[in-house]
């Protein structure tokens, strides 16, 4: 009879510890491939920034000035747009850019709020809350406005961005038109403004000591530090977070200090919290102020004007910081221990009288504000 030796087969106890290398093997390398996979959304999101700033200096070239900012037409737009829509020719969107600024045919079934007297959705779009899941243009999104690390879906289908517009380094009443005649002239700091476009010339700090613009991320639904909008009803009905900012850090849950704790109220209304429009200008949506540093909370305050006095902070997905994109259009990384001053300091307003006086917010308040006069340092 023919025998032969009999195959070795292995053992459980072989079989096992085969398994658990191979586990260690992947936890050890896992952590590496999703550190590389960040690295390249960190480096998109950043090469996005650049892209925007080149077209902020290309609209500058062709218009000396640079794009406004909560403009528009009166009627229906109530000047709500934001300055993205003057960049789209630059950022090879023209058909996007002809679409809104012409009357546009409403598709079978869709009745324009605002229409022309043809019947049709007006120049620039309805009112900017309105007819969200209808006018194309606001379904529409721009590669340019997104950084690939952020998750965000609009709960409407809207276009989103990331990249907000600079306002400075002032608390109250920074919504505000400067025409309005309860507007104060003196917290208008930083390089966009309400319905008043800047010029290069206008930032006598130097193009590469100021902000134009930095991340935001957008509403997880999470209650994350950085996408959520605090409802103003959570805070006094008057300035006093003017002069005292722990009134919007005091929103942070101590125990996870990347939320914010349960209970306190949000504002979270079809879309309306952080980046949820990137045509509509207002600050909760697309603005931000150099008051808190990167990634703390946005607090919008009910005084004055609802919703256009308040901290609107800057926020990344990115580990430890913030892009920010200078007005000299180069991209650099702000972290989140940046300097920023005295945090119960007197914001800058004609309520304190001290207009005109140097930021007290430190090295990330004096890079919001764009003639103050402030040395910078540490900043490279």
């Amino acid at each position: 009879m023919r025998t032969g030796r009999k195959r070795k087969a292995f053992t459980l106890v072989e079989l096992l510890v085969v398994i658990a290398i191979i586990g260690v093997l992947v936890g050890l390398l896992l952590p590496a491939v999703q550190a590389a996979r960040e690295a390249a959304r960190r480096m998109s999101c950043s090469n996005n920034f650049k892209q925007i700033g080149l077209s902020l200096h290309n609209y500058h070239a062709a218009y000396n000035r640079l794009p406004p900012n909560g403009t528009g037409p009166s009627l229906p737009a109530l000047k709500q747009l934001s300055a993205n829509i003057g960049l789209l020719p630059f950022l090879e969107q023209q058909g996007l850019w002809e679409m809104m600024s012409n009357p546009l045919m409403p598709e079978p079934g869709e009745t324009p709020t605002d229409a022309t007297a043809a019947g049709l959705w007006p120049p620039f779009g309805p009112r900017p809350w309105v007819d969200l899941n209808e006018y194309d243009p606001y379904q529409m999104q721009t590669p340019a406005f997104r950084c690939p690390s952020d998750p965000g879906v609009s709960p409407l289908g809207t276009g989103m961005t990331n990249y907000a517009f600079s306002h400075g380094d002032a608390i109250l009443r920074i919504g505000y038109p400067p025409s309005n005649q309860w507007a104060d002239q003196g917290v208008f700091r930083g390089l966009f403004k309400r319905d008043e476009p800047r010029k290069f010339r206008d930032v006598l700090d130097g193009l590469s000591n100021t902000i134009a613009m930095a991340e935001i991320v957008t509403n997880l639904g999470d209650r994350g530090v950085g996408g959520s909008v605090v409802n103003l009803s959570h805070f006094p009905a008057d300035d006093s977070m003017g002069s005292d900012l722990t009134l919007c850090t005091s929103v942070i849950d101590p125990e996870r200090p990347q939320f914010i704790e349960s209970s306190v109220p949000l504002w979270d209304s079809g879309g309306t919290s952080r980046g949820g429009r990137w045509w509509n200008y207002h600050l909760m949506i697309t603005g931000m102020n150099t008051v808190l540093p990167p990634n703390s909370p946005t607090c919008p305050m009910g005084w004055g004007t609802a919703w256009q006095s308040g901290v609107f902070s800057s926020a990344s997905h990115h580990q430890g910081g913030v892009h920010v994109l200078l007005t000299d259009g180069a991209v650099k990384f702000v972290t989140d221990s940046i300097e920023a001053g005295n945090q119960q300091a007197q914001s800058i307003s004609k309520n304190y009288g001290n207009v005109g006086q140097k930021s007290p917010y430190g090295l990330w308040g004096a890079l919001g504000s764009i003639s103050s006069k402030e040395t910078i340092e540490g900043f490279e």
